[in-house]
């Protein structure tokens, strides 16, 4: 009886370790809008493209990918190169000219069941009216754009085909409970020792419970 205890209470330690290990972070998969002057680098934008005035040689730049939050979030993979990217392109009286990147993202960040249109990466100089938006700016070079009723930019050139800013879900690195099968929401990586799962003195403490809870079986079984 008293060996049985002693097992269980073993068990239950190694579970409640198990318990214990953190859950990957949640993120949100979601269009990020940045900006740039045009010659710099990525800022993320402080608001939505619906409301953003960019100037004549600013650039704007958008991303899709699954981010924690906003210092996560990954930047697009080409650059704010105006001159580049808007080279030949001559302001006109009342418009102005703003370089636009899409990033599409990569195959690991796409809604289950969906892949990001090839090219992947798409740039344009948008020339638009003085007082346009970002927005505006944006669907001059890539069309079509989907919105919610919150004017949340949710799509651009129908990709994702459905939803807005959804919250990917927490999974535990230590299991594969909850992970999808065929395309991934979320890659899980399982943490090396202080880099967020349980460290190594834990999991061994564990097995050194489980190994002296065998040695009074044995111990028991030879008394018998």
């Amino acid at each position: 009886m008293r060996t049985a205890r002693l097992i269980g209470a073993a068990a239950g330690i190694v579970l409640t370790l198990a318990a214990a290990a953190p859950a990957e972070a949640a993120g949100y998969r979601y269009w990020s809008f940045w900006q740039s002057d045009g010659g710099g680098t990525w800022a993320y934008a402080t608001q939505g493209p619906a409301t953003a005035r960019p100037a004549d040689g600013d650039a704007i730049g958008f991303r899709f990918a699954v981010s924690e939050d906003t210092g996560d979030a990954s930047r697009p993979s080409a650059g704010p190169d105006f001159s580049a990217i808007c080279s030949g392109v001559e302001k006109k009286a009342g418009t102005k000219r703003v370089a636009v990147v899409v990033d599409f993202g990569s195959p690991a960040d796409a809604p289950r069941g969906e892949t990001p249109p090839a090219p992947a990466l798409r740039t344009g100089c948008a020339r638009v009216r003085e007082d346009a938006t970002g927005a505006e700016a944006l669907a001059a070079v890539v069309k079509p754009l989907r919105y919610d009723s919150a004017a949340l930019l949710c799509g651009i050139a129908g990709y994702p085909a459905k939803g807005c800013g959804e919250q990917v879900a927490e999974t535990n690195p230590w299991t594969t409970e909850g992970m999808p099968t065929g395309n991934p929401t979320a890659t899980v990586t399982k943490p090396a020792d202080g880099d967020g799962g349980p460290s190594a003195g834990i999991v061994v403490g564990g097995a050194a419970v489980l190994a002296l809870g065998g040695a009074a079986v044995w111990k028991a079984r030879h008394r018998a």
